[in-house]
This record gives structure tokens, sequence and C-alpha cells, in this order.
């Protein structure tokens, strides 16, 4: 297993949008069990194929304490989705921001496993949004983009002269 390196907003690679996986094999179980591996060192409850840099419909979760609750997501596809919650979301390509979005509080969502077997799974709360968050990435969005224009704006400003200040002390 490798750690992946993760893209930062406002990298213009996260706003692509992933193509669906057409192979289940031993390649795409290497990458699952890569994101794992980098998504739980990160730390983080989540992470898109988008934010390492492979632009394909796949994602990874596990909302539980203790690592013992994984979710492998490949070609999700929200079917239903009821109720509505606002959730404090971070984001691990937006490190250090946290800000209230809005979501469906209840999905359903089809998908296939790291075996190929379709699935369909209910997903409530946390795991809801993680889900909903997840996919998001597949599709080219941040959770920055429900926020307003000037708020984006000063998260962007501000991590890209993070960024300036760390290449400068790297040099």
């Amino acid at each position: 297993m490798a750690k992946l390196k993760i893209l930062e907003f406002p990298d213009p690679r996260l706003r692509t949008k992933a193509t669906p996986v057409t192979e289940v094999d031993d390649q795409l179980r290497n990458l699952i069990a890569d994101m794992f591996e980098t998504m739980y060192d990160a730390p983080g409850i989540g992470l898109a194929a988008t934010q390492v840099d492979v632009h394909k419909r796949l994602l990874v979760a596990d909302i539980s304490a203790d690592k013992a609750d994984p979710h492998v997501l490949i070609n999700p596809e929200i079917l239903e989705k009821d109720g509505v919650t606002v959730t404090e979301e971070g984001c691990l390509s937006v490190p250090g921001y946290f800000e209230e979005v809005e979501r469906a509080e209840h999905i359903k969502v089809r998908f296939l496993n790291a075996q190929g077997d379709e699935i369909e799974m209910e997903a409530t709360g946390l795991l809801a949004v993680c889900i909903q968050h997840e996919i998001d990435h597949l599709d080219g969005k941040l959770f920055v983009d429900y926020l307003s224009e000037a708020k984006r704006t000063r998260i962007r400003k501000k991590l890209v002269k993070e960024k300036r200040q760390q290449a400068a002390v790297v040099i």
C-alpha cells in the first residue's frame, strides 16, 4: 500500500468530472487500499478518487472511530434523498476549514463494491453526508461551492498564501 498525495483547493484538477469505472480488477482494488491508507492517515472519514488525481467514479468512506466500518462505492448513484440536515463539514482538500453545509439527511445509493457486485444501500446522518460530499468531488464540486463567494475567495487566498509560504521554507 502507498500513501497518495491529496490535491488541495484551488487545484483545478479538483474540478474534473470523474468518468465511470469500467472494470473492477486488482489494479482498482490496489487503488482502493491506497485510498483507505491515505484517508486514515490524513485523518479523514471519506476520500474520492478525484482528490488523489484519479478521475474515476470511486470513493471510500469510514465514519467509525476505530476504522471498523469501511465502505467502497464504485460508480455511486444517488437514487433517492430526503430530509435536511446542516452539518459542519471539512475536507481533506480544503485543510483547516470547517463550514456548515445543508445536505439530505437520508439517501439511497446504488454502486458497485470492491468485488464488482451491484449494491443498493440506505444511509442516514453522517454517513449520508459523507457520501454526498464525496460524490460532489466526483462531479468536480467542493463543499466550498456551497458557501458565499466572499467566503470561498477568502479561503482560496489563505490556502494559496500558505502554500507559497511552505514552498519558500522548503527552498
